[in-house]
């Protein structure tokens, strides 16, 4: 829906959503990107980034849509940012041609510890506030953090664009198109997507391969904490049996020791020949 040439203009009224309610300017066009970021060298990590664009006055902005917490979110982020940053300079071009950039992150779950669900991060002076530069810009758009009941889907602005992206229910967008238009083109294209054969395969495709990728995160933190626990109760286990070798080699009696360790007597006694 956003990252076609033939949807420019979709993705352009998102993005002014987007930055009308940071209290940003609004952008008078975009120019879609190649996605692929350069590498600086053949062992250096290739970044791809859901949709890429820049502005006509080569501001540099990327989107990036999370259905699920891969975790190290901030640095994932950071990340792309500095790549996108760095990688404008060509040779002998002084620093004062970079240009800002900023990178738009839509999440399907909460991060940040408020109850926002659109927070902006620049680079600020801690006990002023001043700003060292406005080169760097980063949104996060956290889905579950909007409830439908609590906004009026006819106000317009950014909330309808997230109420539809985090899915709200089809008899409501008529709605959101109201102070919307441009979304009636979103909607009309996602509607295409799902009646077309191919994308539809591909859209399942995706799917099954999040649901495969959500549930062997699932597994390895289930695995985690598995491991940990059962460390944790052979851990124990082996201090009380430490404990209570140190209390027979003392010839305290076996019913202090089994009151102190909580160990059994025959465990106990097990231990004897191991002395």
């Amino acid at each position: 829906m956003f990252g076609s040439e033939e949807n420019r203009d979709v993705l352009l009224a998102f993005l002014n959503r987007t930055f009308t309610e940071a209290g940003k300017p609004l952008l008078s066009d975009i120019i879609l990107l190649n996605p692929y970021t350069d590498k600086d060298s053949p062992r250096d990590k290739q970044s791809i980034l859901d949709i890429r664009a820049k502005t006509t006055e080569g501001e540099i902005i990327n989107v990036e849509m999370q259905l699920f917490n891969k975790y190290d979110t901030e640095k994932r982020t950071l990340y792309y940012w500095s790549k996108q940053y760095s990688t404008q300079l060509q040779e002998s071009q002084p620093y004062n041609q970079l240009k800002r950039c900023v990178t738009i992150n839509i999440i399907n779950f909460a991060l940040l510890p408020n109850t926002l669900y659109h927070n902006v991060f620049h680079l600020r002076e801690d006990r002023t506030g001043i700003p060292l530069l406005d080169d760097i810009e980063i949104h996060f758009l956290e889905l579950p953090k909007l409830d439908e009941q609590a906004v009026s889907l006819e106000q317009g602005g950014l909330v309808n664009w997230l109420l539809f992206l985090k899915g709200v229910d089809q008899t409501k967008w008529e709605v959101l198109t109201m102070n919307e238009p441009v979304l009636k083109k979103a909607m009309n294209t996602l509607e295409f997507l799902s009646q077309n054969e191919e994308a539809r395969r591909q859209y399942e495709a995706r799917q099954r391969y999040l649901h495969d990728e959500a549930s062997m995160y699932e597994a390895a933190k289930v695995a985690e904490a598995k491991g940990w626990a059962e460390g944790e109760a052979k851990g124990k286990a082996d201090s009380k049996k430490e404990t209570a070798l140190k209390l027979l080699a003392l010839g305290i009696e076996l019913s202090v020791i089994t009151e102190a360790t909580g160990l059994s007597v025959e465990e106990i006694q097990k231990l004897k020949p191991l002395q």
